[in-house]
């Protein structure tokens, strides 16, 4: 950020008084400029024995496997982004009533957090929205794991197997498994952030 959005001057970057860490300030009318985490929603859509995924049509990761998420916008709350990403990406909607929170993901290093929401396909009906190239479902093992654009959507699935073969379904918190992501690194030859 270089300049103030309030009245254009510039900002410098300091800690507020009263404040423990630094913050863009305005040099001209001491407005503080706040930056949050970006909240991204999205949704594991569940038909019979499948789920549903979108090949992204856009960067980052063109071309790569992923679940319908995307960024929350104001006005909305995190289920009704989740749906409306779920629309957008693969023209499909979820049984009403049926999804419920299954996943969060607190990723400060790149100052974002995911919450994906399980639920069922309404009707099995699905196709390709404007942000993908293809929309298709997939048993578990037609599951291209190489080819999956996100190491959240990895732990996702690979959650979601395990949880269905459990026949129990929590609801988990945590960041990504730091074993695991440098191995999926070294595997699929990919800078995941």
């Amino acid at each position: 950020m270089k300049y103030c959005s309030n009245c254009g001057d510039p900002v410098e970057l300091r800690i507020p008084e009263g404040d423990d860490r630094q913050r863009f300030v305005c040099a001209g009318c001491a407005t503080i400029h706040y930056q949050n985490p970006r909240l991204i929603v999205g949704s594991l859509p569940v038909c019979g024995e499948r789920v549903l995924l979108c090949r992204r049509a856009i960067e980052p990761r063109k071309h790569f496997w992923t679940l319908p998420a995307g960024f929350m916008e104001n006005g909305e709350t995190t289920l009704a982004g989740a749906q409306r990403e779920t629309w957008e990406e693969a023209q499909a909607r979820l049984v009403e009533g049926s999804a419920s929170l299954y996943r969060v993901f607190d990723l400060p290093h790149i100052n974002q957090v995911y919450l994906f929401y399980r639920g069922e396909l309404a009707d099995g009906a699905y196709g390709v929205g404007p942000e993908s190239l293809e929309v298709a479902l997939f048993e578990e093992r037609d599951i291209p794991w190489g080819e999956l654009a996100f190491p959240v959507v990895m732990e996702t699935l690979h959650e979601f197997f395990e949880d269905r073969r459990r026949g129990e379904f929590p609801v988990r918190a945590s960041g990504l498994d730091p074993e695991r992501l440098e191995r999926w690194r070294r595997q699929l030859r990919v800078p995941f952030r």
